[in-house]
């Protein structure tokens, strides 16, 4: 059922550029040095070529550790996606996402726009996005649901996206409000993604490893106090009409490998990819660095050469039923089942 050569994926995640405007506690952007806008952008060349070795295509997510609307070509890519018949979208901070903007991708076919909000304040949000303007990224989003409606289409669909932390969990229910009041009716609340315990505490990754310990819900002493949140937050939401997915406050209580028999501990290695904006094809984007796994660079051969060589069928063979996964996966919130 799960070959270790499975068919070409119809699904994919493309991070566009690897440049940000904004340095995120959580994020690994913020530990590492500035990318250009113009070098940290993937070409148009290499997204084509790589478009063109997916005819199954069906879905594209075009977001990745840098902010999209940085790209000079994220409309370009939109604009091509959409015209082959795929489902296109991606995540913003939405610093950048003016009127003007969003109607240039209502009028390009973009099918959903995820918009990145981790506060219910400005203090909060703004020691968390480093770099952003809570008042700006909520008139933003204000605008491009006026947009929508101004030019009468049902896409993008938007929703919000809260990285709960200690930090900033209690605000949640405020948020679910704050954002019924703007008229977003859907809201998705992640943990950290990656408590990366698989890198050198002392090393390059040895700061946001730090954070993700000090921040995880998971591994915090005021579990209740998420819990309370969590459940005054599902009140306001079924109060406003709004859609609220909550992620799980600890790791199931086996491993995702063991969740049926012959079923991998996680499957996105066999039905979707993830390709940095300088062409490293990886497993998933919750890798996070393109140092800690590299299954193939486009630059070298083709993502369908990629796809059935020997590193991604190592890489499938691990993490199937019975097998230890790859070390990487082990403190990934995805296949710990908290994500």
């Amino acid at each position: 059922m799960y070959p270790l050569i499975p068919p070409l994926p119809d699904t994919l995640q493309v991070e566009v550029t690897s440049a940000c405007n904004l340095r995120c506690a959580m994020c690994l952007v913020r530990y590492k040095p500035p990318v250009n806008r113009l070098t940290g952008a993937m070409g148009m060349d290499m997204f084509r070529a790589l478009l063109a070795d997916l005819p199954r295509l069906r879905q594209l997510t075009l977001q990745g550790l840098g902010e999209p609307l940085l790209s000079p070509h994220l409309l370009d890519m939109v604009r091509l996606a959409h015209g082959r018949g795929a489902r296109v979208g991606f995540n913003s901070n939405a610093t950048l996402l003016t009127r003007k903007r969003a109607r240039e991708f209502i009028d390009a076919g973009l099918d959903w726009l995820h918009v990145s909000l981790d506060g219910a304040d400005a203090e909060t949000f703004e020691a968390i996005r480093d770099g952003a303007t809570f008042d700006t990224v909520v008139g933003n989003l204000a605008g491009l649901v006026a947009a929508k409606q101004d030019a009468g289409s049902d896409t993008p669909w938007v929703r919000v996206v809260f990285v709960a932390m200690r930090r900033n969990v209690a605000q949640l229910p405020d948020l679910v409000r704050l954002l019924a009041g703007v008229g977003v009716s859907e809201l998705r609340v992640q943990n950290l993604s990656h408590t990366f315990d698989d890198t050198d505490p002392s090393g390059a990754y040895g700061e946001i490893r730090e954070y993700a310990a000090e921040q995880a819900l998971w591994t915090a002493p005021d579990l209740e106090l998420a819990e309370r949140s969590f459940a005054a937050a599902l009140a306001a939401a079924d109060a406003a009409g709004l859609t609220l997915r909550l992620p799980r406050l600890a790791p199931a209580p086996a491993p995702a490998a063991e969740a049926a028999p012959g079923r991998p501990g996680c499957t996105w290695p066999w039905e979707s990819a993830y390709v940095t904006s300088a062409g490293v094809v990886q497993p998933c984007c919750m890798v996070m660095g393109d140092d800690r796994v590299a299954l193939g660079r486009l630059d070298e051969a083709g993502f369908a050469e990629i796809w059935a060589g020997p590193a991604y069928q190592e890489f499938r063979r691990k993490l199937s039923h019975g097998q230890r996964p790859p070390t990487v996966c082990e403190g990934c919130s995805l296949y710990r089942g908290t994500f």
